[in-house]
């Protein structure tokens, strides 16, 4: 049985895992306060709602420097 517990927001960490950022292919960090994934070589934040990653490039906002 699987004894994972989806993350604070319900996202599943198996997913957290395998997610990459969808521009550059790269590592995604889990904000969990903001819920977001940070794509830094992207400088992206990709919104979770409902406990789903919106993983379109048009929803993310642009990190502030």
């Amino acid at each position: 049985m699987n004894d994972r517990k989806p993350a604070k927001g319900g996202v599943d960490p198996r997913l957290l895992e395998i997610l990459v950022c969808p521009i550059t292919k790269g590592p995604l960090d889990y904000d969990a306060e903001r819920q977001e994934l940070i794509s830094r070589q992207a400088g992206l934040a990709y919104p979770i709602r409902d406990g789903i990653p919106i993983m379109l490039p048009d929803e993310a906002r642009p990190l502030e420097d």
